[in-house]
């Protein structure tokens, strides 16, 4: 018989229990004591949800301490009970943010393994949480994303639903889930973003509303990317009429309906950049910090280069209406150091009514134009080409992988024979700009842009040889940073838009500290490309057939070096330049991607605004010019072939011009003349397949880098030898 228990025996008992067991208690009760400290311990109560922390401003300021742009102090919150929120939000609400809401407990597994399915395979972010995790992550728990965190989300979800019924999480979602700014909740949402009472809001105005709570910053109608506001309130009007709240009728007359927002309240300074530079800051510490956190951010922008750009554009495209341009934007930064000193994304930022004025063009794709070729002479000078190879400017084809043939013709509307690249380059002739990146290949033009920052060009074989007259999309961010390159002498130095973030406390977060040169940063091309590019972009005298001796391009007394593109079909114009010191580009369109009117290189556009600016920058400094390095130099050249000139004194001696070369590029071949077919009839030379009536006659011939040849003495393209 087993013995029994008493309590005399009980102490004897678990002594001896804990002396057999205490290998497996002290791990569990460790467990326990962990589990507590990191989870339990200070865990905030549901019951706090109708209680709100008092948020700390952000404050954005240009380099020199000067206040451009206060995110709010305070939370513009009004209560509002259910059933004075319209259907439609909640509606809206529901069917973007949780589907399911009524029938799912406090975590939704469904609605998380849907979340990873559209995120990893179809390549759309969509969230996973629940609307009462939202509501418990967004008012009782920090941002911070970790794993103690998320059970800590967990637990109080299951205590919320445990305290509240479904209709109570509701309305403490919808009155108190950040909107935006300052707006907390769905009645300080309808006012900031509409000027009504959220009773007053429609299907479509519902629609949008309920689409920014899970990014308020990107999904910003009031942002730098305002399409993005449409594109979610579609998505919430889809998901409404799939889900059985509206009809097809509905959604499609809630699409078509043109919003009226009310006019940005806030006091806002440099306002794209403001913006841009919010955007950032969402992104490195989440919405709640930048709204709540009191972050106190020191920017790079210079206010008085900003608004001295912001007046050139303004102005300019003022004086363009004529040319049906109605939308400009400009940036300077300073290559050395990555800083951005002025970002003008649109003419005016407050004016709505035809440009779409917060509109952030900077940050959008457009085709660069012919802005883009000193990156493809740049990958031939690399492969060895220089400034003086020549290249055959006639008419030619190239066929397309789809047996059509791609035949590029020069803005001019003109051939020019014989052009060597300093000439090709600063004329901006197309066809020897195609006949280079032929020669180099489009891959390797991809890849060299993709080095020196261009981010865009990811499929290169879309776009084939018409790469590099610009038929890739960029955006200016992109160019500033490439462009920066040459500045640099080859070295590439990122934007740093940002250069200090302390929280409210004081203590620093982040602070950027500029290499002590460019010489420390990232090397992507060599220093002779990128002095040799700088030197062509430089030369007034080389782009005098296309632009004229005084140019926009021309800074008096000042060496600067400058390239302008336009599109074929006159939708982008844009100028690019710079000197050791400063970065300028400027661009010139219409936000609805139509045509301009007569818009030329040099003469309207973008080109004045670039000038403007860069005289600014400029005046009262110093010259300064490209830092040319050791195995650059000159060398005496025929000035067509570039070719080696005949001794002096011989009489079949060339015009000559001097050159720079990379050490081992330079020319080794004497011009001289070689024996062609000719007519004997015309004197001119035989014509393709041509046996009869031709003779050899000595002439001088050039070939230029994909095999073409000319001949120079008679003024005419070789013809392929005869077969007599």
């Amino acid at each position: 018989m087993p013995k029994r228990i008493t309590m005399a025996s009980l102490p004897n008992l678990l002594k001896k229990f804990f002396k057999k067991q205490w290998k497996i208690l002290i791990p569990i009760l460790l467990v326990f004591i962990g589990f507590y400290w990191f989870i339990l311990r200070d865990l905030p109560s549901p019951t706090k949800l109708s209680s709100t922390s008092i948020p700390q401003s952000t404050q954005i300021f240009d380099r020199n301490g000067k206040l451009l742009y206060t995110i709010y102090n305070n939370k513009n919150q009004t209560f509002l009970p259910l059933n004075a929120i319209p259907k439609t939000v909640q509606h809206a609400t529901i069917a973007i943010e949780d589907k399911d809401f009524y029938k799912h407990g406090p975590i939704d597994l469904r609605g998380i393994a849907r979340a990873f399915i559209s995120t990893v395979f179809r390549k759309q972010i969509q969230g996973g949480s629940t609307i009462t995790q939202q509501l418990v992550k967004n008012t009782l728990l920090s941002p911070e994303q970790t794993i103690t965190r998320k059970i800590r989300e967990a637990i109080l979800s299951f205590a919320t639903e445990m305290l509240y019924p479904k209709d109570k999480i509701l309305e403490l979602y919808l009155n108190q889930i950040p909107y935006g700014g300052t707006a907390y909740g769905i009645e300080a949402a309808a006012q900031t973003y509409f000027g009504k009472h959220a009773k007053d809001l429609d299907l479509a105005e519902s629609a949008l509303l309920a689409g920014l709570p899970e990014a308020p910053s990107a999904f910003s109608p009031f942002g730098s990317h305002p399409e993005l506001a449409k594109e979610r309130q579609t998505q919430v009007l889809t998901d409404m009429y799939q889900q059985g709240y509206i009809t097809k009728a509905q959604e499609q007359q809630a699409l078509a309906e043109q919003l009226k927002y009310q006019k940005f309240a806030n006091v806002i300074q440099a306002p794209h950049f403001s913006l841009y530079i919010k955007d950032l800051l969402v992104k490195q510490y989440g919405e709640q910090m930048v709204d709540e956190g009191g972050l106190r951010v020191t920017t790079s922008l210079d206010l008085d280069i900003q608004n001295y750009a912001q007046d050139v554009v303004a102005k300019e495209i003022n004086g363009l209406k004529g040319y049906h341009v109605t939308n400009g934007a400009a940036m300077v930064t300073n290559p050395a150091t990555g800083e951005i000193l002025a970002m003008v994304g649109s003419r005016n930022y407050f004016d709505t009514t035809n440009t779409d004025g917060n509109v952030n063009v900077t940050l959008m794709h457009r085709q660069p134009g012919s802005s883009i070729k000193p990156i493809t002479y740049a990958l031939g000078l690399i492969d060895g080409y220089t400034a003086a190879t020549p290249f055959v400017d006639e008419p030619i084809c190239f066929p397309n992988p789809d047996h059509t043939q791609y035949c590029p013709g020069n803005y001019d509307g003109k051939f020019h024979g014989v052009e060597q690249m300093r000439y090709s380059l600063g004329n901006s002739f197309n066809i020897p700009a195609v006949k280079m990146l032929k020669a180099v290949g489009v891959d390797a033009m991809a890849a060299t842009a993709s080095a020196m920052g261009i981010t865009t060009l990811n499929n290169p074989e879309r776009y084939g040889l018409s790469l590099t007259l610009g038929g890739g999309e960029i955006t200016m961010v992109d160019m500033v940073t490439a462009y920066g390159v040459f500045a640099n002498g080859g070295y590439r130095i990122d934007l740093h838009p940002i250069l200090k973030v302390t929280d409210s406390k004081g203590h620093v977060l982040q602070q950027y500290k500029p290499l002590p040169s460019p010489i420390f940063g990232k090397q992507v091309l060599p220093e002779g490309v990128a002095y040799i590019i700088s030197d062509m972009l430089a030369d007034n005298g080389a782009r005098l057939v296309d632009f004229g001796a005084n140019n926009a391009l021309v800074i008096p007394g000042k060496t600067v070096s400058a390239k302008t593109g336009t599109t074929n079909d006159f939708r982008d114009n844009w100028t690019f330049g710079y000197t050791p010191s400063y970065v300028v580009g400027s661009w010139v369109g219409n936000n609805d991607n139509s045509p301009m009117n007569a818009i030329a290189s040099g003469i309207t556009g973008a080109a004045p605004i670039w000038h403007n600016i860069m005289v600014h920058l400029l005046q009262n400094k110093p010259d300064e010019k490209p830092q040319k390095p050791a195995n650059v130099y000159q060398k005496v050249i025929c000035s067509i072939s570039g070719l080696i000139p005949q001794p002096e004194g011989n009489p079949n001696r060339c015009a000559t011009r001097n050159e720079y070369f990379i050490a081992g590029t330079e020319p080794k071949k004497v011009e001289g003349m070689e024996n062609v077919w000719i007519d004997k009839s015309t004197q001119d030379l035989a014509k393709p397949g041509q046996t009869d009536n031709v003779e050899l006659k000595p002439e001088l011939v050039v070939t230029d880098p994909i095999g073409e040849r000319y001949c120079l003495t008679c003024n005419h393209p070789v013809t392929p030898t005869p077969t007599p």
